[in-house]
């Protein structure tokens, strides 16, 4: 016999607050059933069985293809069928669940059912923020564990569903979500893990940087937006969770756990918040697509509505000045960390609304405007590679060599990161956009001395980062219907944004 909580049959709703109110019922009965059972087995006690707790699910039935609106790239599902996921964590994704609950009742004009799902909470996923199972048990009761509780499955995370390569078993349900609750929480504990932040901090608008320069301005700049009690920014957190408010807004409960780590962790993470989760998130990214790769793996469970990188290149033009920005509108692949996931013949295209922010915000920064604003600015294809001394391969052997290959493909930038962070933006129908900033020129005989690099990232780094945060400013000024384009969409797409 299993121990579970009492299980809560699938009911239909209409009311997309009352079909929230009822995942919040099942997700916390759950977790507070496993934790509970753990304490005891952390006291010693004796368990008499396996203990179970599962994820609430979501499921919708139509006979019909959408009535609503054709223009809206989310909220609707591909055509008749039942379609399902399973949700957790409804304290952090409360206001995004009741959002796609009440475009499916509105788009479909069916009910939603609401119930306990078949798919088990792995206990590690059930520990609060500051538990940790490692300090708690002894080796020998830590190996009874797998005997007694449900430990996390790799093999219920994969990205089939968001790779476009799920097949539904014959009389399963269709998916309704790119995520399972598995996969999400999977996450959520690597952000924690690789950022040094607790997933409640990150916000809706995200800006990846290869450079510790924009970190160091980004927090000089968050410090400055708390001493203002008119900033829109109503707390500015570091690694480690240590939290400033805004000026005039008192601490809150929690805020006294936050302490600067004693290292930073792999990918620091900065953010300033607003009330509404639109502000400002700020990953140091570090060197590297596989860095890229894993922390847009993670972050992308969030639901962003756009993510930015803002890193330096090298010019392979001999026009381009140190200095100068590149907007990228294609992107060559070379970075190799995606090509089981995303096939090196998918185009990686540029998306209008990003793009169109991006320009503006560098013609308001730096006030220039027009034919002006070539003189600084180049769009064009970013070439990323994961070989970072490219430089010293064979340039006349072989029958093809980088410096052909970025010539044939009419690359003017080369970096490590920005293909891989676009590649799984599309990949996860997150938004994405990349303006590099020129710090050096191989091809060119420019290449990056101490002396020069000190000057050049103190004149541009200020700059380049404050036209990044404007550009977000310019997108969250527009509907997110706007901004998750249609294009990213694939034939038989999942309801969820």
């Amino acid at each position: 016999m299993t121990l579970v909580p009492p299980y809560i049959a699938p009911a239909r709703f209409d009311d997309p607050d009352a079909a929230l109110q009822q995942v919040r019922l099942i997700y916390d009965a759950g977790v507070q059933h496993l934790r509970d059972a753990l304490q005891r087995f952390v006291h010693g006690e004796e368990l008499p069985s396996r203990v179970r707790a599962c994820y609430p699910v979501v499921r919708v039935h139509t006979e019909i293809a959408a009535s609503g609106d054709s223009r809206l790239s989310y909220g609707f599902v591909a055509g008749p069928g039942r379609y399902e996921t399973t949700l957790t964590r409804p304290d952090l994704f409360g206001n995004y669940y009741r959002l796609q609950f009440d475009l499916l009742l509105r788009n479909h004009q069916v009910s939603i059912e609401i119930g306990t799902s078949s798919q088990p909470i792995p206990l590690h996923f059930s520990l609060a923020e500051n538990e940790h199972l490692e300090g708690s048990l002894e080796p020998a009761r830590r190996r009874l564990m797998r005997d007694l509780f449900d430990l996390p499955d790799l093999a219920e995370m994969d990205d089939g569903i968001a790779n476009g390569t799920h097949e539904a078993e014959p009389g399963a349900a269709l998916p309704l979500a790119l995520f399972t609750a598995p996969r999400v929480d999977y996450s959520l504990h690597r952000l924690r893990h690789y950022t040094g932040t607790v997933p409640e901090h990150f916000q809706n608008f995200v800006l990846f940087t290869n450079y510790q320069f924009y970190i160091d301005e980004f927090v000089r700049m968050g410090h400055v937006a708390m001493d203002d009690a008119a900033s829109e920014y109503c707390a500015f957190v570091e690694p480690g969770d240590v939290i400033t408010r805004r000026r005039g807004l008192s601490a809150q409960p929690g805020d006294e756990r936050g302490a600067p780590p004693p290292r930073l962790p792999q990918m620091p993470a900065y953010h300033l918040r607003r009330e509404d989760g639109a502000g400002i998130t700020l990953v140091n990214i570090g060197v590297g697509p596989a860095n890229a790769k894993t922390i847009t793996d993670h972050i992308a469970v969030l639901r962003p509505h756009v993510w930015i990188m803002l890193g330096h290149c090298a010019g392979l033009r001999n026009s381009q000045q140190l200095g100068d920005y590149v907007l990228a509108h294609g992107y060559v692949r070379e970075d190799h960390v995606l090509d089981e996931d995303l096939p090196l013949w998918v185009p990686i295209p540029p998306l209008a609304e990003v793009q169109v922010a991006l320009e503006a915000a560098v013609a308001e920064v730096t006030q220039l405007h027009g034919f002006a604003l070539k003189g600084i600015m180049r769009t064009g294809t970013v070439a990323s590679t994961d070989n970072r001394n490219w430089e010293l391969l064979p340039s006349r052997q072989g029958p093809s060599t980088p410096e052909r290959r970025f010539s044939q493909s009419r690359a003017v930038a080369l970096d490590m990161e920005s293909a891989t962070i676009a590649a799984n933006g599309f990949r996860f129908r997150v938004p994405y956009g990349t303006l590099l900033c020129v710090s050096d020129k191989p091809l060119h005989g420019e290449i990056k001395l101490p002396g020069m690099a000190n000057q050049f990232y103190r004149e541009r780094v200020d700059q380049h980062l404050r036209i990044g945060i404007r550009a977000l400013e310019i997108l969250r000024e527009r509907s997110a219907g706007q901004l998750h384009s249609r294009k990213l969409r694939g034939f038989a797409e999942v309801a969820f944004q």
